[in-house]
């Protein structure tokens, strides 16, 4: 196998730390980067040109088997008006976690995005029973089996599940979905619906968090964090690519695709292409002053506008959130660490990065998030 290639994290000289992507993604951007299509596979095509994303994306909606969080469940399909209703549910408890005060004395110090992703765990769904809180561990990542071991031996338990005691005690509405199930098919379904709905969220939001501190921390005083937010969601998209099964109206978008072939939409290569983007590879938040994340061509880290991911409107005010913690707190990635890892996940970001505080916390704003819009 061969060794993973390095790609430049920021242009900062005071930075001076190297990226290194797993092989796959490293061969992507130096053998096809500013190609409109390539062949990746003999049944593969990928595409990373913006205007023939544009036409094949628009071309139909994604099917449930490409829909990553909704795919069908325990060979129950998921209905498009009930992956939107449990998106609203979810959308709700962040909101309302949001309204909340936040803790007090929380040291986000240690390695990320583990500590982002619990502490988000813990501010929106604290409160729900133990049995739903462990489907957040990343852990389960590991493999799709122990995922569904914890979820069938949760929904196996004798009773109703409790939210825990404490100041905000009371279970999300997510959680009120599992208690309301009256059966064991029922409610093993429910806990796999919690799981699919709630573990993005605090995946992503802690992974964009941690990769915007590798790619940029310490930032300037005056750069906003919604900047921040999205040239990091730039240089490393959630998902490095969009699958598109074969279907007939592809090749009639372009006949280089086959009436076989299956296509990958390519954000790790439109978001660096250098006829798109001035200095690609560099950290530049403040481009975002001048561009629209809705228009800007090749953009793509919440989906295309014929089909906007619906978790959007609930990433970015936790994100926003999270950046004002670990910027007024002096938090930032350790001097000492200069590498990072790049694996080949469906969630694109750096393995680990080890977080300190490198000056005494001060305040030059308020520490609270926008409340989202239903997604």
């Amino acid at each position: 196998m061969p060794s993973p290639s390095s790609h430049p994290a920021s242009a900062h000289p005071a930075h001076g730390r190297t990226t290194v992507f797993a092989p796959r993604l490293a061969a992507l951007l130096r053998d096809h980067l500013g190609k409109d299509l390539v062949r990746l596979e003999p049944d593969t095509i990928g595409i990373a040109g913006p205007e023939l994303t544009d036409r094949i994306l628009a071309a139909r909606r994604a099917t449930e088997l490409e829909r990553p969080t909704f795919k069908p469940l325990h060979g129950r399909s998921i209905a498009r008006p009930e992956a939107s209703s449990v998106m609203r549910t979810v959308g709700r408890d962040v909101r309302a976690a949001l309204e909340r005060p936040l803790p007090t004395g929380v040291d986000l110090s240690g390695p990320w995005p583990i500590t982002g992703h619990l502490f988000l765990r813990d501010l929106i769904l604290g409160a729900d029973p133990y049995r739903l809180r462990v489907l957040m561990s990343r852990n389960l990542e590991l493999t799709t089996v122990l995922t569904w071991s914890v979820i069938a031996a949760g929904a196996a338990l004798p009773g109703r599940a409790r939210p825990n005691a404490g100041p905000n005690a009371g279970r999300t509405a997510l959680a009120g979905l599992v208690a309301d199930a009256t059966n064991y098919q029922d409610r093993r379904y429910a806990m796999g619906m919690y799981r699919r709905a709630a573990a993005p969220v605090c995946f992503t939001v802690s992974t964009l968090v941690a990769n915007a501190l590798w790619l940029g921390a310490p930032f300037d005083e005056g750069v906003s964090n919604r900047n921040i937010i999205h040239e990091s969601l730039r240089l490393l998209p959630p998902s490095w690519n969009m699958l598109r099964r074969a279907c007939p109206e592809f090749p009639q978008i372009d006949p280089r695709i086959g009436t076989a072939d299956d296509v990958l939409i390519l954000p790790l290569l439109s978001q660096r292409d250098p006829a798109l983007w001035e200095a690609p590879d560099e950290f530049r938040p403040e481009r975002w002053d001048e561009l629209d994340p809705d228009t800007a061509p090749g953009y793509l880290p919440f989906g295309h506008s014929s089909e906007r991911c619906w978790g959007r409107h609930m990433v970015m005010p936790l994100a926003e959130l999270l950046l004002d913690l670990l910027r007024e707190n002096g938090l930032t990635v350790d001097p000492e660490q200069r590498r990072a890892k790049v694996s080949l996940l469906g969630l694109l970001g750096v393995d680990e990065i080890r977080v300190k505080r490198v000056r005494q916390p001060h305040l030059t704003r308020p520490l609270a998030g926008a409340a989202p819009a239903a997604g």
